[in-house]
């Protein structure tokens, strides 16, 4: 093992600058989280936290009252889209439900990103 010394000046001053970095990443890092608005959720997320069924939110699709994406045969939904749907009466739910899609659907996308890490 190696051991190196040096000043405590020099010491405070690297201190001083690594802190300085570790601030700007951790600040920076919250700026860049997307905002809740900008989530995409898939329809399972949608069905089970606002509960409604697949049929439900097939009929929306079909009908074009919800935008929504297909990936690889996926349907993803903003969330801002599903607060206007809540906003004019289209779907039945409370408020209470849609925090619980937002909130259960960072930790599910934390999950799936610690799964692709881990493979």
């Amino acid at each position: 093992m190696e051991i190196i010394t040096f000043e405590s000046n020099a010491y405070k001053e690297l201190d001083k600058k690594i802190t300085a970095i570790a601030n700007y990443v951790f600040n920076h890092a919250e700026m860049e989280k997307e905002s809740e608005d900008d989530m995409w959720v898939d329809s399972y997320e949608v069905c089970t936290f606002l509960k409604i069924s697949e049929k439900t939110l097939q009929r929306l699709r079909v009908s074009g009252t919800i935008a929504y994406s297909n990936i690889r045969g996926r349907y993803f939904y903003k969330v801002s889209e599903i607060r206007r749907m809540l906003e004019e009466r289209l779907i039945r739910c409370n408020k209470e439900n849609i925090e619980n899609l937002i909130t259960n659907h960072e930790l599910y996308a934390k999950e799936r990103r610690n799964l692709r890490k881990n493979k």
